[in-house]
């Protein structure tokens, strides 16, 4: 099969796409996808630097990738939920030997990972929900965002905050981010109440006595600024410190203060799903690129850029 590979840390140029790597297998509760789309997220970039080392131990060549839109080629024996034909998308496992990413035109996903792509969803759109999708959902919930409830989503045009956005007013919440002036007709489109230019304004100049911030740059101290009492924040971004997590749990402020780690699994995707169906929910996409050499280092290129507006997405298949 075609992948993309990495056979050292570095730079974009590092990436390589491959016409013959060898084609994965698939075990009892599995199924094998043909690969039509996967996108890029900043983990992506992280990881072909470096940075996710300590994390794993891989073997080179590597192949990066956590977001898949296709379609099932093979299911494994313990397999009901899907059969062959099946057009479905998913946020796989990680591999620990890095060996088996999405860059790839076949991958094995556990069949807990999977959903079935709505009729009218795209395998470009649909590659590009997963990863940023479930992370979105599953931070809202630990945030306990309900209707009425006041939240903070920073980096609103980002890939997570597009999702978390959306799927906060859809819950009934006053939703404020932050986002540059040249994003914030684009967010306040997608649903926010209250945009904040970064550039210009403290988040504390503008907002207090939220009940959620979803942290996705890593200023946890801004949060928990503006944070009611007994509010919640999640950071995706940072790792908090022990006096942050001691002021926020202090009785005078009684916050919850958590590090948000995605667990993915097809239930949530099947959720994001019907909010897609429901006009709830918009996929953005930034950018769609060739699943070449060059245009799998552009992709990288683009997200690093810190510019893309919504999802990169590597097509194999163009539709």
């Amino acid at each position: 099969m075609k992948a993309a590979i990495i056979n050292q840390y570095g730079d974009s140029n590092e990436l390589s796409v491959v016409d013959d790597y060898v084609n994965p297998t698939i075990t009892n509760n599995q199924v094998l996808i043909k690969t039509y789309a996967t996108s890029v997220n900043p983990i992506d970039y992280k990881a072909r630097q470096g940075a996710l080392k300590s994390m794993f131990n891989w073997q080179f060549p590597v192949v990066l990738g956590w977001d898949i839109a296709g379609i099932v080629v093979e299911i494994g024996d313990d397999v009901t939920d899907f059969t062959v034909g099946d057009r479905v998308f998913a946020r796989p496992d990680m591999d620990d030997t890095g060996a088996f990413g999405s860059y790839a035109t076949l991958m094995a996903v556990n069949a807990d990972k999977v959903a079935l792509m709505p009729e009218t969803m795209s395998f470009a759109e649909a590659a590009a929900l997963p990863l940023a999708g479930e992370t979105a959902l599953q931070m809202l919930n630990e945030l306990h965002v309900t209707a009425g409830s006041k939240v903070l989503i920073q980096a609103g045009a980002g890939g997570v905050g597009i999702v978390a956005i959306q799927l906060a007013k859809a819950l009934g919440a006053t939703v404020a981010t932050t986002a540059g002036p040249e994003n914030a007709t684009f967010v306040r489109h997608l649903g926010a109440d209250i945009v904040i230019d970064y550039h210009q304004k403290a988040i504390t100049d503008v907002i207090s006595q939220y009940d959620a911030v979803l942290d996705s740059v890593g200023d946890i101290d801004a949060g928990l600024a503006v944070l009611a009492h007994g509010g919640r924040i999640v950071t995706i971004s940072a790792k908090p410190t022990s006096e942050q997590l001691a002021a926020a749990a202090a009785a005078a402020n009684n916050q919850t203060l958590l590090a948000g780690w995605l667990q993915p699994n097809g239930q949530d995707l099947a959720k994001l799903a019907a909010y897609y169906q429901n006009d709830a929910l918009k996929i953005v996409i930034d950018s769609k690129f060739p699943f070449t050499t060059a245009g799998v280092r552009a992709a990288h290129e683009r997200i690093e850029s810190h510019h893309a507006r919504g999802k990169v997405v590597i097509e194999m298949i163009a539709e």
